[in-house]
């Protein structure tokens, strides 16, 4: 994989177009690029195709237009995305998506084995994102047993430990109680990785985002 220089986008995306099957045109020539470092907030109003966007930036879906570069290389096929999948971390909105183990640890340490380490040093990658996410002594917890708020930082614990260089968050406050919308501003104040966070809380962008864009009318503007 191409080394990265910090001068250079981690992710550079040209004219990415994106039709559903069905015909629906959501994406209609989308420019952005994230920097080493930056955290771009992500806006637009439901329905503009920001998770889709996210989406293809992992390869969950195809453009059907563009070029996309993630990580100093541009990514078309399958085999392009296997190579980045534990280098570009992603969050769902639900936990529920992401969370598919009978306890804690086996969840977290599920992505660090997947990327070839022994079991212990997954359990100790496991362990670090964990006390890092504020979950340590949760190992043993069973997933569906947690509250909602648990859950996501369980979900984010999941992808930290798989080390990343990018992260995207879709809505990463939704359904959060206060302390734990709180904490987890914190905690994505204090990562170091480029991010993109979709979200509609002015909250979150205000303390977290480094920049903000708008998805609209299936581009990408600049905002204030």
């Amino acid at each position: 994989m191409a080394s990265m220089d910090p001068g250079n986008p981690v992710i550079r995306l040209r004219q990415i177009a994106f039709k559903y099957e069905e015909g629906r045109t959501v994406l209609r020539g989308v420019d952005l690029d994230v920097r080493d470092g930056e955290k771009i907030g992500l806006v637009g109003s439901n329905g503009s195709g920001k998770t889709t966007l996210l989406h293809l930036i992992v390869g969950l879906h195809k453009p059907t237009d563009g070029t996309l570069e993630v990580l100093g290389r541009e990514r078309r096929e399958e085999k392009d995305f296997v190579e980045i999948r534990g280098l570009v971390g992603i969050t769902f909105q639900d936990p529920d998506d992401q969370l598919f183990c009978p306890t804690v640890l086996e969840d977290v340490a599920f992505g660090p084995l997947n990327l070839g380490k022994s079991v212990e040093e997954a359990k100790r990658a496991a362990a670090a994102a964990l006390e890092k996410v504020g979950l340590s002594g949760f190992d043993e917890r069973v997933t569906y047993r947690m509250s909602f708020g648990e859950k996501k930082l369980a979900a984010l614990a999941a992808v930290l430990a798989m080390e990343p260089k990018v992260l995207l968050f879709d809505e990463p406050m939704a359904g959060l109680d206060e302390d734990h919308a709180e904490g987890l501003i914190e905690i994505l104040r204090e990562l170091p990785q480029a991010m993109m966070l979709v979200s509609h809380d002015p909250r979150l962008l205000d303390a977290v985002a480094t920049r903000r864009v708008k998805l609209h009318e299936g581009r990408i503007a600049e905002m204030p």
